[in-house]
């Protein structure tokens, strides 16, 4: 193990340094005006990360939205990860993750088709698109274009993780790092996501102290609160269980294609039934294959009550599954979870920021 780690540092860290020299000189060029960053009218919310990963940025666009759609008429814009679908494309009733990919899928059908959901590669034709389709649009919110520097957004959002902080890691491919740490200074507002329950007010100010930001950047703490399961169909379920009702004579299966599925999993973890698990890549596409393996790990479980949790991004590729069988939509159920800010900061506190960094821009 020892000599793998070395042999890894020998071939992949001179790449990182090349790596790093590239999106330096690229970034440099944005700064100087060789390559144009297009400007718009409608203030525009940049939301983004420095890492490769799940940090969170899905859950704090949604909180982004919510806070601000009574006050502006919203959009959102993606990338629509992995989806099959090329260009611009507005969701709709009929939409898939498969069109749009499953984060844009997940925050249409959170607000109910009551705010604007695109995706597009090319981000500045996106927000052209829609302010065509809907001029009463004021607000625009990016989600992952913190590295999408062509648009240049009114406010930047820059979301790192508590338990993989951005200052201790190292550029790709040696680390997780898609542009240096120095790319922090570009963002606005910049939010420590994933905080652990127990975090301290000395916790705080270290964090802070390591990131190094600028009088005039807002540091925020945020963290999960897991809500109720919620079942993926409904129509199948005669009663929803209770996480805390559960025994330990009770099996879980958790399945998650995410980021980082650690905290989901923990928190099953902390109650008292027995927890199975099956992680996939994130962003994963679940086959038949998958599919099998899910029902046959499940039939194999022992317990008086047996189910199945996943994450909510999950539950959007899972509900649209022509592969998930019908014996297994009684007992599958999602975990949504909801962004609280931490360290006497709330969200009224965030939306606030963001309206003055509006007004200011």
């Amino acid at each position: 193990m020892y000599l793998r780690a070395i042999i890894s540092k020998v071939i992949l860290l001179p790449c990182s340094k090349i790596y790093g020299a590239v999106t330096y000189v690229r970034n440099k060029m944005f700064d100087w005006g060789i390559l144009k960053q297009c400007e718009f009218d409608v203030p525009v919310v940049v939301v983004g990360n420095l890492t490769v990963g799940g940090t969170g940025k899905t859950p704090h666009v949604e909180t982004i939205v919510e806070a601000m759609r009574h006050s502006h008429h919203v959009a959102v814009l993606s990338r629509g990860y992995k989806r099959s679908t090329k260009g611009f494309v507005l969701a709709n009733q009929r939409s898939t993750p498969r069109d749009i990919g499953d984060e844009a899928y997940q925050i249409y059908h959170k607000f109910n088709g009551q705010v604007h959901m695109a995706v597009c590669e090319n981000r500045v034709r996106g927000i052209e698109e829609l302010l065509r389709i809907d001029q009463a649009i004021n607000l625009i919110i990016l989600d992952d274009a913190f590295q999408h520097r062509y648009v240049k957004p009114s406010v930047a959002i820059l979301i790192t993780e508590y338990g993989r902080p951005v200052y201790a890691d190292k550029l790709l491919p040696y680390g997780r790092l898609r542009e240096s740490v120095r790319g922090m200074h570009r963002a606005d507002i910049v939010i420590t996501t994933k905080c652990p329950d127990d975090i301290k007010d000395i916790d705080f100010r270290i964090v802070s102290k390591h990131l190094e930001l600028f009088p005039y950047q807002k540091l925020f703490f945020s963290r999960y609160a897991y809500q109720g399961l919620v079942p993926i169909f409904p129509d199948a379920v005669r009663s929803v269980p209770f996480l805390d009702w559960m025994s330990q004579n009770d099996t879980i299966l958790a399945v998650a294609g995410i980021g980082n599925p650690r905290p989901f999993i923990r928190y099953l973890k902390s109650f008292l039934p027995r927890v199975k698990v099956n992680v996939f890549p994130d962003h994963h596409s679940y086959t038949r294959k998958d599919i099998d393996l899910i029902r046959n790990r499940y039939n194999s479980m022992k317990g008086e009550n047996r189910i199945i949790v996943t994450t909510e991004k999950d539950a959007v590729r899972l509900e649209c599954n022509p592969y998930f069988p019908h014996e297994l939509k009684a007992v599958t159920f999602y975990l949504p979870i909801k962004v609280e800010f931490v360290n006497r900061h709330t969200t009224d506190d965030f939306a606030d920021s963001i309206r003055e960094l509006i007004r200011k821009h």
